[in-house]
């Protein structure tokens, strides 16, 4: 995994870092909306069908794992900064 990081020592790299989850949290904002398209997607398609699709669920998995790494980041839980700065995350 690429670990791209921003110290936060120093002045200039809390701004850095400040501007970093600024994206970060417009990337939250778009994966929010991009989360209620597939639980929408997969709540017709199991209407239809009666089971869900296994590329959604794989997708969901990995979506939630990286919404799961914006929020670390943005709560200064971890300074690895999320795709698509590093890779994106695997549905395990």
């Amino acid at each position: 995994m690429n670990e791209t990081s921003v110290s936060t020592g120093g002045k200039r790299n809390i701004w850095m870092r400040g501007l970093f989850m600024l994206l970060m949290g417009f990337a939250l904002h778009v994966s929010g909306t991009v989360l209620a398209v597939v639980a929408v997607i997969q709540f017709v398609i199991v209407l239809v069908n009666g089971s869900p699709n296994d590329r959604l669920l794989a997708f969901g998995r990995s979506l939630g794992n990286y919404l799961r790494q914006i929020v670390n980041y943005l709560t200064f839980v971890t300074e690895t900064m999320p795709f698509p700065f590093s890779e994106w995350p695997s549905a395990e």
